[in-house]
């Protein structure tokens, strides 16, 4: 279904019934992320899965601002409003994950349990976060001058996403063809509005949250897990996994040991 929120549209695949679930992709995915997991999660809930702005089929406004973290968060509240979800789960990976804390953290009231999937509250100084809005602004011209197919020949080749190299080759041209269909514009302003040198530093706000929280990283993501060991002894009510054979996109790397980690942690 296509939900208009504020003049944009965003793509929404709903499935199953039970408690709603919302499933948020990271930086360059769509809805086809979370699709390898609905047989099983559908089950027990009811699959909410949006194309985030600026990926997928969802609109790709102009308007850096419509990308802002805060915003993109508050257009997820109308869009629940809309289709008549008052309280969710809610699970997201990677800028996915960010854009899921901060809706947890502006929006408590609406989250009963909080999943984070190679996630980060942000950047603690104001330092930090100017050097990465810099690089990012860089990449975002990078994507608008080179275009999308040289952004994702680029991506494919970070650090982070090295141990993708390891998946089969059918499965990594699957993802490179997904990535390839997103809006180079959409993809600029995402990471100009909502990239971690943006977003506010939510470090001092986790002891806040009140609902229960899972913390996924991979083993061999030093960086995410370095960031969970700090995130998890500011939460009240947090548990920390870590999947051994696994990097940063968990959810690709470990698919059937994610997808029931998931499940048990919801139906706790």
């Amino acid at each position: 279904m296509d939900v208009v929120v504020e003049g944009v549209s965003f793509h929404v695949e709903v499935f199953g019934d039970g408690f709603p679930l919302v499933c948020l992709h990271g930086f360059t995915g769509d809805t086809t992320t979370w699709i390898p997991f609905v047989e099983e999660w559908s089950k027990h809930s009811k699959v909410i899965i949006p194309d985030i702005i600026g990926h997928g089929q969802t609109d790709s406004p102009d308007s850096e601002q419509r990308y802002q973290i805060e915003a993109a968060a508050h257009d997820l509240s109308r869009l629940l409003d809309q289709i008549g979800e008052e309280q969710v789960d809610i699970l997201g990976y990677s800028m996915g994950g960010r854009l899921a804390l901060t809706f947890a953290l502006l929006f408590p009231h609406r989250v009963r349990k909080l999943i984070l999937e190679s996630a980060s509250p942000g950047l603690l100084t104001e330092k930090e976060r100017e050097l990465r809005r810099m690089n990012d602004a860089k990449l975002a011209n990078f994507i608008k001058e080179q275009g999308i197919q040289s952004f994702v020949d680029y991506w494919e080749e970070i650090p982070l996403l090295s141990t993708m190299k390891g998946l089969p080759k059918s499965l990594q041209e699957t993802i490179r063809k997904q990535r390839l269909n997103n809006s180079p514009v959409g993809l600029a302003n995402s990471l100009i509005g909502m990239g971690t040198g943006s977003q506010p530093s939510w470090w001092e706000r986790l002891n806040d949250l009140e609902m229960d929280v899972l913390l996924l990283t991979g083993q061999k993501d030093n960086k995410f897990c370095l960031l969970a060991e700090k995130m998890i002894k500011e939460l009240k009510n947090g548990t920390w996994m870590v999947f051994e054979n696994s990097g940063h996109a968990i959810h690709v790397e470990e698919k059937e040991k994610f997808g029931t980690i998931v499940s048990d942690f919801l139906n706790t």
